[in-house]
């Protein structure tokens, strides 16, 4: 069983290519290698696959990059399922977990939501598509500010909040402020019940 994020960026036209498109690539490289494993397309589309119990802290990792970006945000479509077609591009790999994640980008695009699953458990995709509405009304209202200190902190949770408050060259008080306004200990306890909840797959 594998994890299929297929995303586009939201407003793209919008805006300079060259500014998020470079940190996109970047940060799926850190992941894994391109094509194979991840490759961005049609130039505002992208496909990445990953492990299961790890695809919704990547999608998380996603989302908080792309909203650094004035004006900017990300529909993130994940699945779950098999691979029975292994190719050089992932954009020509074929198999469940490929298909659930295209088709859900379509619908999500049609009923303006930014983050949803497709498994093949019907429960799960229940329990876990009503945990992302939830989550969405807050992820889909971070501000640069916001996004930047939770991108930080996912790419690394080693960094203390003086760590932080040096790296972005504000207060110590004001990295508490952004944590407590962007309900960080929440998103990680999402991560840690999506990944129990994954399990039950």
């Amino acid at each position: 069983m594998i994890a299929i994020i297929t995303g586009d960026i939201i407003n793209s036209q919008n805006s300079d290519v060259e500014t998020w498109l470079p940190k996109l690539k970047d940060l799926m490289g850190t992941w894994s290698t391109t094509p194979e494993n991840w490759e961005v397309y049609r130039g505002d589309e992208f496909q990445l696959k990953c492990s299961v119990d790890q695809v919704f802290h990547k999608a998380i990792l996603l989302k908080s990059l792309i909203r650094t970006f004035e004006n900017l945000d990300v529909r993130l479509a994940i699945g779950i399922g098999n691979e029975v077609f292994h190719s050089e591009k992932i954009t020509e790999s074929n198999g469940s977990a490929y298909v659930n994640s295209g088709r859900l980008l379509t619908d999500i695009k049609t009923q303006g939501r930014t983050l949803a699953i497709q498994t093949e458990n019907e429960k799960v995709n229940l329990d876990l598509n009503i945990l992302f509405k939830w989550a969405s009304i807050d992820f889909d209202n971070w501000t640069v500010a916001t996004a930047e200190i939770i991108h930080q902190l996912l790419c690394n949770s080693e960094l203390t909040q003086d760590d932080l408050a040096k790296e972005l060259n504000i207060t110590q008080s004001s990295v508490s402020q952004r944590l407590k306004r962007a309900n960080f200990d929440l998103i990680q306890e999402t991560d840690q019940f999506f990944r129990k909840k994954i399990a039950e797959l």
